[in-house]
């Protein structure tokens, strides 16, 4: 009997893949920084022969606008201008990348811990309806992990990640306590949402009041119906008003922006895109934005700014430039 040969690569030719797809990234976003017409062809041909190119072009491109290699640019070179800083870092630049790809991968893993801890995750993209065993009501919103412990002795919640619409009925015993991070929120027979991204909690009340604690010092904060606060590192900021239309669209599957410059939008838009959203085009950042999108079609709504903002649009796998 002869075995059936496999019908997807092993994972070692996988990962040497990614690693030479990686490499070549790197130089390809060298090249590009002055390319001649026969090389923007060569990478156009490049980035659509195998989907791990564009994928691996999409990270490194990523890592080149952001903080990591933003810092070592300041700390090669403390001139003004952009230009002669990242002339200076160009020699520099494929050991660096390739040491923030390493890091990156790391804090990847990191999650790990995390994401074993919890009950329920979802994937970008994704929303997940749960009832609690006191009745409650939540709705996972994407990318998020959740966990509760609810019996006599206590009714407690954890959101590691992400962000979650609760209603909760009154209840005569104890009250439910969601843990997010910063903050610990107390409450009964109300309606609200936690969303808790990159140590920053928002709470915002749509019905009943919220009792908030900071899990870094004695401080406390009620928030009423109709209010929103943040919460960081150094404590509560001032409450604000909550607009249900905009800042809860995400809980009936919208998108809702009013007046917010397109780097924001995107922004949002990365957070339910299974890929990355790219916008090479400096002067589209501060743009305004208006309009009701469905948070399930994020690439129909990218194609939709570009239209509106007269920009060009590029589609690869797991990848989409704005230009």
């Amino acid at each position: 009997m002869t075995d059936t040969p496999p019908s997807h690569p092993p994972a070692s030719a996988r990962d040497a893949a990614s690693t030479r797809a990686m490499d070549q990234a790197l130089d390809w976003l060298i090249v590009l920084d002055s390319p001649s017409e026969a090389q923007t062809r060569e990478f156009q041909a490049w980035l659509t022969a195998a989907p791990c190119n564009a994928e691996a072009f999409a990270r490194a491109q990523a890592i080149w606008e952001g903080p990591q290699v933003a810092q070592c640019a300041q700390t090669l070179d403390t001139a003004k201008h952009k230009v002669s800083v990242l002339g200076r870092l160009r020699p520099h630049w494929k050991p660096l990348a390739t040491a923030a790809v390493l890091i990156l991968g790391l804090f990847s893993f990191s999650n790990l811990p995390m994401r074993l801890q919890a009950d329920h995750l979802t994937v970008i993209g994704e929303r997940q309806r749960l009832q609690l065993e006191d009745g409650s009501k939540v709705l996972l919103n994407t990318n998020s992990a959740f966990s509760s412990t609810i019996n006599d002795q206590q009714r407690i919640a954890r959101l590691y990640q992400g962000e979650a619409y609760f209603e909760v009925p009154a209840n005569p015993g104890l009250p439910l306590e969601i843990d997010a991070g910063p903050v610990t929120a107390s409450v009964r027979d109300t309606t609200f949402a936690v969303r808790y991204l990159d140590g920053i909690a928002q709470v915002r009340v749509q019905r009943g009041d919220v009792d908030l604690r900071s899990t870094h010092s004695d401080a406390r904060v009620r928030l009423s119906a109709g209010e929103s606060i943040r919460i960081g590192p150094n404590g509560f900021d001032q409450p604000a008003r909550l607009d249900p239309a905009t800042d809860l669209a995400w809980v009936q599957g919208r998108l809702v922006f009013e007046n917010c410059p397109l780097n924001q939008v995107l922004a949002e838009l990365r957070r339910y895109y299974p890929g990355w959203i790219i916008n090479t085009n400096e002067q589209l950042a501060n743009v305004a934005v208006t309009g009701n999108y469905r948070l399930d079609q994020p690439l129909d709504v990218v194609r939709s700014l570009a239209h509106i903002t007269s920009a060009n649009v590029r589609e690869f796998p797991a990848l989409v430039i704005l230009n």
